[in-house]
């Protein structure tokens, strides 16, 4: 095992911007966990040593109470941030190179915002972009168009009803012209895909199964948990065909992305809330089942219907995360669970090879980049560990505050959003 401090490496100096200047034109990360969904970058030189002083590009203090991951196309890194009161929901625009602010505007003034919990903030769904258009959503308080160019508002929706119960966190996903967003409230449950040149309603498809957890009487006695889900949708292609993966809080959903007909659903009745993004290979879906005896399943696409039965292929209890996504790599799954014990699971088999406790606690997702795997914590480390089966701890990194959003990646630099700055951290 192999594991360095960054403040070993201090003699090399900070790396001011200069520096590190790079075409960095063609790297976006348009969406949550990436360019393909999936937590998995190819830039080069990503670094893997930083601290408060060493590699910091610039950093930038963003105003509010927001999890939230950055996003960035061309020189623009977008975000979203909210007062804690939930008051004043606003739309952030960074420059690459200096850090510099561009654009802060309040997208949207409530006068009576939904209690969220306060894990939660108001300013917790990821923005989307399209290489034209940036889209924020801050779940039923409201979505809206903005053109990159000119920072304008194109179009604005507020009429999208739901009590998330506990706070929004699904993100927006676009697939060809459609805008794509869960809502599984404790009223309403349904999957929405919005045009995304006029914001008009393409298609709303309500939950087939409508959960409920009964007390001894049959009366429903958790309904916002049991019908809660904070997950975000993806879009996987099986023998060439697109199909929309979208987890609620207890199962899985597929659905043609065009038309929102449902195609089959995995029951899983076990754990509640669904968070994590689904993670797809060319035959498999993995997905971690939610909260409290969360499970990973890994399910074989296709079917009509219920489909829970026939196409479950296997299922791991122990040490399974609820709100980190996945990182499959080479036929290995790896994953953190909330209280920071690491595991990699043979894809194929659902057989775990190693877990190791890393420490902290976790709700970012990780990042894969050439052969490492970073896993981001709430008290601010980040450790990067080998994507292999032998466990090796590369590097551990600190800073003065905690992630709870996920990493972008632009260039060679990785752009770091802790729950008061944004960072870039830049690489060789």
């Amino acid at each position: 095992m192999i594991s360095r401090m960054c403040h070993s490496f201090v003699a090399f100096g900070a790396v001011c911007v200069a520096s590190a200047a790079t075409d960095i034109s063609h790297a976006n990360w348009p969406q949550f966990r990436g360019p393909t969904g999936q937590g998995i970058s190819k830039a080069e030189n990503l670094p893997i040593f930083w601290c408060e002083d060493v590699n910091v590009g610039w950093k930038t203090a963003i105003h509010g109470k927001a999890w939230s991951s950055p996003v960035a196309y061309g020189d623009m890194v977008w975000l979203s941030t909210a007062t804690e009161d939930g008051r004043r929901l606003s739309g952030l625009c960074v420059d690459v190179m200096s850090g510099a602010i561009e654009f802060d505007e309040v997208l949207f003034q409530v006068d009576k915002p939904q209690f969220t919990h306060k894990f939660n903030s108001y300013a917790s769904p990821t923005p989307v972009i399209d290489g034209k258009r940036v889209y924020i959503t801050f779940g039923s308080e409201g979505t809206v168009c903005l053109d990159m160019a000119s920072k304008k508002v194109l179009w604005a929706r507020e009429d999208i009803e739901c009590n998330h119960f506990r706070g929004a966190g699904s993100s927006p996903i676009i697939y060809e012209n459609l805008l794509i967003m869960n809502f599984d409230g404790s009223d309403y449950q349904f999957v929405i895909a919005l045009d995304k040149y006029s914001g008009r309603t393409v298609w709303r498809t309500k939950r087939s199964v409508d959960f409920q957890d009964l007390d001894e009487n049959g009366l429903p006695e958790r309904d916002g948990d049991w019908r809660k889900g904070f997950s975000t949708p993806h879009v996987g292609f099986f023998d060439g065909v697109p199909v929309l993966l979208s987890l609620g809080s207890m199962c899985l959903y597929s659905y043609e992305p065009l038309s929102g007909r449902e195609l089959w659903r995995v029951e899983s009745r076990v754990g509640h809330s669904g968070s994590t993004r689904p993670t797809v290979s060319y035959d498999r879906i993995f997905y971690c089942t939610g909260f409290a005896k969360g499970e990973l399943w890994c399910v074989k696409p296709g079917g009509v219907g219920d489909v829970t039965e026939s196409h479950v292929l296997w299922k791991l209890k122990r040490s399974v995360s609820n709100k980190p996504s996945l990182i499959l790599s080479k036929g290995l799954i790896f994953m953190i669970h909330d209280g920071g014990v690491a595991s990699c699971v043979e894809a194929e088999s659902g057989q775990p090879i190693w877990q190791e406790r890393v420490g902290g606690n976790y709700s970012a997702s990780s990042l894969l980049n050439d052969g490492k795997i970073y896993f981001f914590s709430e008290e601010g480390k980040t450790t990067v560990i080998s994507a292999s089966k032998e466990f090796e701890v590369l590097a551990t990194n600190q800073l003065d505050d905690g992630f709870m959003a996920s990493p972008a990646v632009i260039g060679n630099s990785l752009i770091l959003r802790t729950k008061s700055h944004l960072y870039r951290i830049i690489g060789d």
